[in-house]
């Protein structure tokens, strides 16, 4: 039946599915699972992709107390994470851009990003590594912010 006018019909190189999302940030996304399945009060949450940053910063949260111990999950593909959540975490976030941050300004992003003196961290890439706020000051280096959890 030609009786279809050109603009019933569908343009041949058009494609009828959208592209697939891609992925900004991956320490982002991470942590913001971790924050969804802390709200909902599960006990593990699995994160992928995984990557030598996320690795380093949980290992930060880690160490002060905040999520409980975490498995990577080897899929010969990005990988995966299994952290297991101990009920501490109240908030994490990705600073996005990685601003600089001296010695000198430390306290400053401290007392904009977090609820008060006493806890919480602002975890820094430096060129020691990735450390918190804490650490940084103790060791008399600045670096780039990556993000902070309470």
């Amino acid at each position: 039946d030609l009786s279809r006018s050109r603009a019933q019909l569908p343009h041949p190189l058009s494609f009828s599915h959208q592209p697939a999302m891609v992925r900004i940030n991956v320490l982002n996304d991470a942590l913001v699972s971790i924050c969804n399945a802390e709200k909902r009060g599960k006990r593990q949450v699995l994160i992928r992709p995984c990557s030598k940053v996320i690795v380093q910063f949980l290992t930060v949260m880690m160490k002060k107390g905040y999520i409980g111990e975490f498995e990577i999950v080897d899929d010969h593909r990005s990988g995966k994470i299994v952290v297991f959540l101990n009920g501490r975490l109240n908030k994490c976030g990705v600073i996005s851009p990685r601003f600089d941050v001296s010695i000198k300004d430390i306290e400053k992003w401290a007392s904009n990003l977090l609820p008060s003196r006493q806890f919480g961290c602002l975890v820094l890439t430096t060129s020691v590594g990735i450390i918190d706020h804490e650490e940084a000051r103790r060791k008399h280096t600045g670096g780039k912010i990556l993000g902070f959890f309470y």
